[in-house]
Formats: structure tokens, C-alpha cells, sequence
């Protein structure tokens, strides 16, 4: 576990540090999970479950038969730190990392901005 009040390097550029301090060792930033793998940018749906947070983000698929694309939804589970303080209708940068549970392989790096839902 990090040192209190230790900010670690993830080795992403453009993605800062929070200012605020949390003790939870799946925290990028102030424990020891590393990001590996794809980034992704989407939509908090749902953050009921506890320290998790439901992430949704669309992908065009296109058919060669009708010569047109499909949106399609991918939702996923994401550790959301409480440095962070992710809430509902946030958009958030998730990383991949290692399975941290059954559902949840990736982790929430930064809050982007609230999304206007309609």
C-alpha cells in the first residue's frame, strides 16, 4: 500500500491525480492496482453497488449486407475510488486492469464532466 497522502504515476498522459486522499488499496493512485490494457470513455448509468459504479458506451457496428451501421451498447462493472467521488450521469475514463471480482476487471481513472441526460 501506498505511503498517506502519496500520489502514485499511472503513466497515462492527460489523466491527473485527484486532490483528494483515500486509503482503498484498488485505487490506481493511492493503492497498488495497475492499468493495463484498452481505455475507455463513457456514461455512469448506475452507481448503487458499493464502490462500483455500471459504465455504458456506444459502438457502431457496420453490416455489409445493408451497407449500414448499428449503434450498439457495451455496459460493464468499474471500481469507482472514493478520491473520485463518481456519481450517476458522470462521464468517466475507465482503465482495464487485473479481475478485481467476478464482474469487475476495470477501474474508473477520472471523472470527464456530468452528462446531460434528456
Amino acid at each position: 500500500m501506498a505511503k498517506k497522502n502519496q500520489v502514485r504515476n499511472i503513466g497515462i498522459p492527460g489523466i491527473n491525480p485527484p486532490s483528494d486522499t483515500c486509503n482503498d488499496k484498488y485505487c490506481p493512485f493511492h493503492g497498488k492496482i495497475s492499468i493495463r490494457g484498452r481505455l475507455f470513455e463513457g456514461v455512469v448509468v448506475s452507481d448503487k453497488p458499493t464502490r462500483t459504479v455500471v459504465v455504458k458506451w456506444e459502438r457502431r457496428v457496420y453490416f455489409p449486407k445493408y451497407e449500414r451501421f448499428e449503434k450498439r451498447f457495451t455496459k460493464v462493472n468499474a471500481h469507482a475510488p472514493k478520491c473520485l467521488h463518481i456519481k450517476k450521469d458522470d462521464k468517466v475514463i475507465i482503465g482495464e486492469c487485473r479481475p478485481l471480482s467476478k464482474t469487475k476487471k476495470f477501474v474508473v481513472l477520472a471523472k470527464v464532466g456530468e452528462n446531460e441526460r434528456t
